[in-house]
């Protein structure tokens, strides 16, 4: 997560514990509508840091040009992965009178980048300069019971271009099984599931009721609640979640919003290795 100010040594210090550990460090985009720091600005400072990000990028707070301008940017400085996001709704933040504009939502995004890559210009024929060369990626949450929905949406994602999909945190490893079996694979698209580590029994009830999409189940809950040393426990769930999930997925995505410097123990526990 970038710094909610102009210093990025906090964030770069949390970076630089991932290093060799991890593939790639995902940057987030203003997520629940909080500013904080560009992710272009925090991916490329990971670059020069000799870190893999993947750069998100939010419909929410552009209109078209200012996308494509960042997408043709990121790519000048070398910043290859890009996950697109429609981004949440500005009333999930603390500057609820923003307006969000929302001229391109995910999938618009991807073809556009998926255009860029082709070389062609959204005015003229083609590019004055060189095509782009992005890996772009999408989100999609496995716990949405419509599935009628998240298999047409995953679908057009795949068509317009998206190489893997990330997802959102994943509480019940039955609905990440039933993507993978009933959607991704079919697509032939790689998935990355999400972990989420909660922090205490509080933490879990706070993200239930805040979170869009969350769906913490009450055998979960009740670990957390019961637990002489909540955080511990809370490790040892995102420990069994992450071994679990690369048995079903192509990879885990492990989030521990403001406890990121905990990750590495996460993966120590889960026995995780960049040779998996």
């Amino acid at each position: 997560m970038p710094p909610r100010g102009g210093d990025p040594v906090r964030s770069l210090k949390i970076a630089q514990l991932l290093k060799d550990k991890v593939h790639a460090v995902n940057i987030t985009d203003g997520s629940r509508a909080v500013m904080r720091m560009s992710s272009m600005a925090m991916s490329k400072l990971l670059l020069e840091n000799e870190i893999e990000p993947i750069m998100q990028i939010s419909c929410r707070d552009r209109n078209k040009i200012a996308l494509q301008s960042d997408l043709l940017g990121a790519n000048a400085l070398g910043i290859q992965n890009i996950l697109c996001i429609t981004g949440d709704s500005v009333k999930a933040g603390d500057q609820q009178d923003a307006k969000a504009v929302h001229e391109f939502e995910s999938v618009r995004l991807l073809r556009q980048i998926q255009d860029f890559n082709k070389g062609i210009d959204p005015t003229f024929e083609e590019l004055f300069d060189k095509q782009t060369n992005i890996f772009a990626g999408a989100a999609a949450d496995p716990s949405c019971r419509n599935q009628r929905s998240l298999r047409s949406r995953t679908k057009k994602k795949k068509e317009a271009g998206a190489n893997f999909i990330q997802t959102q945190m994943v509480m019940k490893r039955e609905y990440l099984i039933e993507f993978c079996k009933e959607i991704s694979k079919p697509l032939e698209i790689p998935v990355i599931a999400g972990v989420f580590l909660l922090k205490s029994y509080k933490n879990a009830l706070f993200i239930n009721k805040y979170v869009p999409g969350a769906n913490i189940p009450d055998n979960i809950l009740n670990r957390l609640k019961d637990a002489k040393d909540p955080l511990e426990e809370g490790l040892k769930i995102a420990a069994e979640q992450a071994n679990d999930f690369m048995n079903i997925a192509e990879g885990v995505h492990i989030m521990a919003v403001k406890a990121e410097h905990l990750i590495p123990q996460i993966i120590e526990m889960a026995n995780l290795s960049l040779e998996y």
